[in-house]
């Protein structure tokens, strides 16, 4: 193991895994959509990453130890999912990145779209979005 590198744990006594084969395997495709939008949202501004990312954690979570075990121990999903989980919040990195991000992208989006009804709604959607953020718990600096 690297410096700095975190063990690998195994989360399977956490699994509430589906008996019925045919919504196990729906709860794993849908957990796998779940991480390729997230991915999406690590490359495109504006689209989220930490929402698809904690409900492909749920589907995982009822189908699949493999898939559920990855996402808890992945470098950068990981950390996000534990917290969020254990209740400790975002760090304030990523709740600056996030805000900092809508309102960027959000902003382009009222000066470039012309329909003059759309920019309240983006203003609206923005704001809506940072408060959520802001008022979500910050997880605190560790040494």
């Amino acid at each position: 193991m690297r410096r700095g590198e975190r063990a690998w744990i195994d989360y399977s006594h956490e699994l509430r895994i589906q008996r019925n084969p045919v919504l196990r395997s729906t709860y794993l495709v849908l957990g796998v959509v779940c991480v390729a939008f997230g991915a999406i949202g690590v490359v495109v501004p504006g689209w989220p990453t930490t929402v698809w990312i904690l409900v492909a954690t749920y589907f995982f979570a009822r189908s699949s130890p493999r898939f559920y075990n990855w996402l808890m121990n992945h470098r950068v999903f990981g950390p996000l999912i534990r917290d969020w989980r254990d209740g400790k919040g975002l760090s304030a990195r990523a709740k600056g990145l996030a805000v900092t991000t809508i309102v960027l992208s959000i902003g382009t989006s009222i000066v470039l779209i012309p329909p003059v009804w759309a920019k309240p709604l983006l203003v609206v959607v923005a704001v809506t979005l940072c408060t959520y953020l802001l008022t979500l718990p910050t997880k605190p600096r560790t040494a």
